[in-house]
């Protein structure tokens, strides 16, 4: 019995996916997709990242002494531009499940990246596309804030840079996890490995990008450090192309948002009915395999099982008998399919919310940290001074260590613990990085305060924990939330639900802005400004603004743990393959046939 359902569920869940010439991928499953294929996507993962850090780590200080902007506005061109390339992560992911695919998407925004970068160094090389060169933080010196063509040039650069990289980001997460089949269980257990390693090529291209581009930024001019990223990139896109022939690419299926929509609009327009008691009345809600699992109703779509959260949505799978045989329009009567799929979306908005002042964090570290570096002694020989940005290259100097050991050590001890492929689930990873981050900002305010009544100018090097700190942080939360969005997302949402992990890098900056003015106009009086008002940080007061995002961090970990607990899985998950018995999406051997008379969702935290 048990064996027929795995078939059943393997034979069900088998994804279309064809290669660069449109031909489906299984009639050689050997020669596409795998870590063969995948390393091409982490080559443009690990260049791309090192030529958009490059260039955001360091922004502040050429948005401050090249565009003359003041500090706290400085701050917020910094935050907003960051903010838009994850929101644009989010078109980027549409546009991918939708219209292009992944491939195509990632090909055509990584030359708008590229144009965006060019444009940026050729603005830093010539004099006469930015304003009068002058001491900024001198009050002798009149400094011309960038206005006309030249603020123009300016920004139309970084949002070009923001919108390639928005559109890249979520694709090439997706793209690279893509390449490992679902019904094959070595594959299937080696996606969580493919995770760990997108990381990884992230922290490289952060570490290049904080020690050397920072460097030459520092020593040979912006305009080379811009240019040196717009190198890099190329050099991204080469490896992308250089995998095109061994990629297995899933084709776009159409607008992503109609069906969601359709389920909306139908429970609405049956909002009066009443739910049946027995769930086997509901449309597409099929009894043709044992248990009522993986039931495909079309080639590419996969019935889910129907589960009892949010039941004012099984309305819309609710049939209208009128004693005609007519068939009723897709925008009144939709699958139970359909229905589950729009749960998992609304179920997984509160764990997204939680992860929006974990970004807000890294913001400061980006920001405000890097301005606070500035102010302190950054001699380490007696002709090297380390330029502050390269601060935020401390902690992928420690995650790169960290990584390897995570994927070779912990997760198979823990998995021998749990049972789980990927050691403990990406709940729990996620749970972890936030509560360690909670620290970073007690460190920062810590240091801060000793900072700023210190008589004597203190090294740089007393404001490295709070980069370790959270690098260690980012190493549970940003991996487990990419990890636990891809595996909950269904065919042809791959990348828009992946998308929803940058979106919240988005909002974690763009809050930072809105905290930035909120606590200036809430702390100002008429006698002197807020916090963080003045371009000197020693008469600010970044230290209580440190706390203040501490003792937020603190809530929002006690409210993630509420939600997380909340949270459970459709039943409905992937088996790996034919020969195996039927797995969760973390890997933990289920009973089907007690669970499916249970009717009970899995728990993950």
């Amino acid at each position: 019995m048990t064996s027929s359902i795995s078939e059943a569920a393997a034979e069900a869940v088998e994804d279309v996916s064809v290669d660069w010439r449109g031909r489906p991928c299984s009639s050689k499953p050997t020669k596409h997709g795998g870590m063969k294929a995948a390393v091409f996507v982490l080559g443009l993962q690990g260049f791309e990242m090192m030529a958009i850090a490059g260039v955001g780590n360091n922004l502040i200080t050429y948005v401050l002494n090249e565009m003359h902007f003041t500090l706290s506005k400085s701050a917020n061109i910094v935050t907003n531009f960051i903010g838009t390339v994850f929101l644009l992560s989010l078109f980027g992911g549409f546009l991918s499940d939708s219209y292009l695919g992944s491939f195509w998407t990632m090909l055509i925004f990584g030359f708008v990246e590229l144009s965006g970068f060019i444009l940026l160094s050729v603005q830093a090389h010539l004099p006469q596309l930015r304003p009068p060169s002058c001491k900024v933080m001198s009050s002798d010196d009149y400094c011309q804030e960038a206005k006309g063509y030249k603020a123009l040039i300016f920004f139309a650069a970084i949002y070009l840079v923001a919108l390639g990289s928005g559109c890249l980001k979520p694709n090439i997460i997706s793209h690279g996890a893509d390449q490992f089949r679902k019904d094959d269980s070595k594959q299937s257990k080696k996606l969580s490995t493919y995770f760990n390693c997108a990381y990884f090529s992230f922290c490289m291209g952060e570490l290049i990008a904080l020690t050397v581009l920072v460097w030459v930024q520092t020593h040979s001019g912006m305009d080379v450090g811009f240019g040196v990223s717009a190198a890099a990139m190329t050099v991204g896109l080469i490896s992308l192309l250089f995998g095109t022939c061994r990629y297995r690419n899933k084709p776009p299926r159409g607008s992503i948002f109609t069906p969601i929509a359709q389920v909306f609009v139908a429970a609405f327009t049956k909002r009066k009915q009443i739910c049946p008691s027995n769930t086997e009345m509901l449309h597409g809600n099929r009894n043709n395999v044992p248990n009522h699992l993986f039931v495909t109703m079309s080639p590419n779509v996969t019935t889910l099982l129907h589960t009892e959260k949010f039941r004012f949505l099984d309305k819309a799978c609710i049939t209208t008998e009128d004693g005609t045989e007519r068939t009723e329009s897709p925008w009144r009567l939709c699958t139970v399919s359909q229905v589950e799929q729009v749960k998992i979306i609304i179920s997984v908005v509160p764990i997204f919310s939680c992860t929006i002042i974990f970004n807000t964090i890294l913001a400061q570290l980006q920001t405000f940290s890097v301005q606070q570096g500035s102010t302190m002694n950054t001699r380490i020989t007696e002709g090297f001074k380390i330029p502050p940005a390269s601060l935020q290259a401390i902690p992928y100097m420690m995650l790169i260590f960290l990584v390897p050991l995570y994927e070779t050590v912990f997760v198979p001890t823990a998995r021998k613990l749990t049972g789980r492929d990927s050691g403990i689930s990406p709940l729990q990873r996620v749970g972890t990085g936030l509560f360690i981050a909670t620290f970073s900002m007690v460190s920062a305010a810590v240091i801060e305060r000793k900072r700023r009544n210190s008589d004597e100018v203190l090294s740089i090097f007393w404001i490295a924990p709070q980069f370790l700190i959270f690098g260690l942080s980012e190493m549970f939360t940003a991996v487990g939330l990419i990890e636990f969005f891809y595996k909950q997302s269904l065919e042809g949402m791959q990348s828009f639900l992946t998308a929803m992990t940058y979106c919240s890098y988005s909002f974690g900056f763009y809050l930072s802005s809105l905290l930035v003015s909120l606590v200036n106009k809430v702390t100002s009086t008429s006698s002197r400004g807020g916090w963080l008002s003045d371009n000197d940080l020693n008469k600010d007061k970044l230290d209580n603004f440190y706390w203040l995002l501490a003792a937020l961090s603190l809530f929002n970990f006690f409210n993630y743990l509420f939600w997380s607990n909340w949270y459970s899985y459709n039943p409905s998950l992937l088996a790996p393959a034919t020969n195996s018995p039927p797995h969760d999406q973390d890997g933990k051997v289920v009973d089907l046939e007690n669970n499916m008379q249970q009717q009970l969702p899995f728990k993950t935290y």
